[in-house]
């Protein structure tokens, strides 16, 4: 059992592999959280900690006289407010009378084998007998509200994951202002912030900070998880290493506007409340109606390293679902780097050729193949095919590439539309604008309100007869903007809070539906490259495009910054032209393929116009990836370079059974007379004997792991190189 009731403490312990999270009912039936951090067992930490009352701080009414602990000192399951914890709230739910207050007061609880399910959103799932939930009840008694908070345990994969459902169970409406899904109390330690930062062509870039008294917040207001920031955090102790020291991750199960609080209160404790952004949000319930918040993971680990392995293992296997899943990806190329908008059936063809004559096995048609799109001024919304340019038909085209021994994609943007467009003219009340304003507008287009049934019933139909109708294996989902000017013409005035989250739920349905009725395509997300990348849309789409900026040396730090939470499978990296077409930094092909060989691979450039030598090189490109994918798609990754090291970046996978590694180095900035990168791997068995394919020698995990290996001198612009380690079978040193 992952889940432990001590009925005379009243207190719940949830345990996985190498941590435990405690909570205890008190005496007047708050819900106090004990302790989150590596396993103590079963034992009951109630006395360990002290809690006092402080000046100036209330107390509850029931302890007015002894003076009992302050309500701000106490560390909470989900967060009061207006009852004398004065900290960051995780819910504000406005009355009838205009009170905004909650108090929490414990109703039952229950242990029940299987894992929890959110309506309307999507969340993990078992994998088979993998998870065991507890679900504990609360009621405030003036608002009418219950609580319901859900605790998903999967034992073996270091994973908890959590979530908040609020139901009113008053005669009349009550408003939502604020509806976090987790909110985790640290009562203890010195701890550091790290969250991932960035821009359009920079995403996840991770920042650590020493949390200052106060609070910390970051987040989106975008309507999407945003290039600006990740739905994703970590807790971890100002000693923590990627080797050691104690790391907590907290990643939302979400795509929308969210927002994550860090407070370092009065007494040095430490507070995290994260869910749907509360800004412009709120939501009414009726009588009888439940608020369902996002599912939040948790993680616990020692180092960085473990935290996010344990990441990775459960988002591959837990969250992205289907066939893709764990399977292995095609090896596609893209037209878009290598045509744009200019496109023709015959350039299409031409790029096609090549591609199979390469060993590619993918053929994706991107941005420009609908009707009326000449440029990005045009056509979002009419996903039918674009005559002028394929005369013959899409489907013509989607033939002679199959014919060719190649699977074929498409790329679509189904929650955009032109004001140029026939969808535009029919139903120009479709689009979020504000009534007596003029829009703001991003790339010429506006955004389509997801939240309306009938929009979502158009697109359902239209790219349905699109898949039903051609032999389309790969669809692309893209999203080239943020939204603004938020309003539904679909909703009354006192329901405009709710659009911002009615659209990502859209969104959701829309990808429910498709998905399941096409549980053969490959579905690739993306955002303007990475501006969605998020654990929401990995329970559609195995694979996001991790950037727009397919520079091999910023997408080093792309990848990294991304490994802290998501794993190589997920990442859509392609090997494009050189000189690059967002950066103009001149790289060579081998360093270009060893960068994108980290994740799901492919190429997006003119192969037409390659030299026999360039296409000998992807030739044998293909082939390598093809031998090492299965390491580097599920095997552990290990970062042997920090943000410090200017002078070269280097990564590591070692499948599970320590039997293969790969290692990979790039050189940012070559000097001259200067020793060569020299490394310390990690993950393999001490006590085997490895063989270095490139060196052809032979040498103990332990020497490589605690000596380490110094690389060959490498010159020029950027260059890079990889190590091919295999266990030798019997040997041991």
């Amino acid at each position: 059992m992952s889940i432990h009731f001590d009925a005379s403490a009243r207190v719940l312990t949830l345990r996985t592999a190498s941590s435990s999270y405690q909570m205890q009912i008190d005496e007047l039936g708050f819900l106090r959280h004990l302790y989150y951090g590596r396993d103590t067992g079963t034992a009951d930490l109630r006395h360990l900690h002290r809690f006092y009352d402080l000046g100036f701080s209330g107390n509850h009414y029931e302890h007015r006289l002894e003076r009992a602990p302050s309500p701000d000192t106490i560390p909470q399951e989900y967060a009061s407010s207006g009852a004398g914890d004065y900290r960051v709230p995780a819910v504000v739910a406005l009355t009838p009378s205009g009170h905004r207050g909650t108090d929490w007061r414990y109703v039952s609880h229950e242990i029940t084998a299987g894992k929890y399910a959110l309506a309307g959103l999507p969340s993990a799932y078992d994998n088979g007998g993998e998870c065991e939930t507890l679900t504990v009840t609360l009621r405030d008694a003036a608002s009418g509200l219950t609580l319901r908070l859900h605790y998903g345990v999967f034992e073996a994969l270091d994973i908890i994951t959590r979530a908040a459902e609020l139901q009113n169970d008053a005669s009349v409406p009550v408003t939502l202002e604020k509806a976090a899904s987790v909110c985790l109390d640290l009562p203890f330690g010195s701890w550091d912030l790290m969250h991932f930062h960035g821009r359009h062509c920079l995403e996840r870039q991770p920042e650590r900070l020493k949390l200052p008294h106060g609070v910390v917040s970051v987040g989106s207001e975008r309507g999407m998880s945003s290039h600006q920031h990740n739905p994703f955090v970590i807790l971890c102790d100002h000693a923590a290493t990627e080797d050691a020291g104690d790391c907590i991750g907290l990643m939302l199960v979400y795509s929308g506007s969210f927002r994550c609080e860090i407070e370092r209160s009065q007494t040095d404790s430490v507070r995290a409340v994260l869910g749907v952004s509360p800004l412009d949000f709120s939501w009414t319930l009726q009588p009888g109606e439940t608020f369902t918040a996002p599912e939040v993971l948790l993680s616990c680990a020692e180092g960085l390293t473990r935290l996010s392995q344990q990441y990775h293992r459960f988002l591959r296997r837990n969250i992205c679902r289907g066939r893709h899943h764990l399977a292995r990806r095609p090896v596609l190329v893209n037209s878009w780097e290598a045509a744009y908008f200019d496109i023709s059936a015959d350039r299409l063809l031409a790029l096609a050729r090549e591609a199979k004559d390469v060993g590619a096995e993918l053929f994706v048609l991107d941005d420009g193949w609908f009707r009326g799109r000449k440029d990005d001024n045009a056509g979002l919304g009419d996903w039918f095919e674009n005559k002028e340019k394929l005369p013959h038909g899409l489907g013509d085209l989607v033939s002679r590439i199959t014919a060719l021994g190649l699977q074929f994609g498409i790329w679509i943007e189904p929650e955009m539309v032109n004001e140029n467009s026939d969808l535009y003219r029919a139903h120009p009340d479709w689009a979020l604008t504000v009534p007596g304003r003029t829009p703001i507008m991003a790339r010429n287009q506006l955004v389509l309100d997801m939240s309306r049934a009938d929009v979502r019933d158009y697109l359902f139909d239209t790219l349905s007869a699109l898949l039903r109708e051609h032999d389309i294996s790969y669809v692309k989902w893209d999203m080239n903007r943020s939204l603004s000017d938020v309003f539904s013409k679909a909703l009354p005035a006192a329901r405009q809070g709710e659009v911002l989250h009615r659209y990502v739920l859209g969104v959701y349905d829309l990808l429910e539906r498709l998905t399941s009725a096409f549980p053969d395509v490959l579905f690739e997300g993306c955002a303007g490259g990475g501006g969605r990348f998020d654990a929401g849309m990995l329970c559609y789409v195995p694979q996001i495009w991790l950037s727009d900026d397919t520079d091999p040396i910023e997408r080093l730090k792309i990848q990294r910054g991304t490994s802290f939470g998501y794993p190589m499978s997920a990442m859509g990296a392609h090997v494009s032209a050189s000189p690059n077409h967002q950066t103009g930094r001149t790289t060579p092909m081998e360093t270009r393929a060893v960068v994108a060989m980290a994740g799901a691979f492919g190429y997006e450039l003119d192969l037409t116009k390659l030299s026999p030598e360039e296409k000998d090189a992807i030739r044998a490109q293909i082939r390598r990836f093809r031998a090492d994918e299965d390491v580097v798609q599920n095997g552990l990754y290990y970062r042997l370079t920090d943000e410090t090291n200017t002078w070269f970046t280097a990564w590591q996978t070692v499948s599970e059974d320590q039997s293969r590694s790969i290692v990979s180095l790039v050189v940012q900035n070559v000097e001259p007379y200067k020793s060569a990168p020299h490394l310390r791997l990690k993950g393999l068995d001490p006590d085997a004997v490895y063989e270095i394919e490139e060196d052809n020698i032979a040498v103990s995990g332990a020497a490589l792991m605690y000596a380490g290996y110094t690389m060959a001198r490498m010159l020029g612009d950027y260059p890079a190189a990889q190590l091919h380690l295999k266990k030798k079978e019997g040997e041991s040193q």
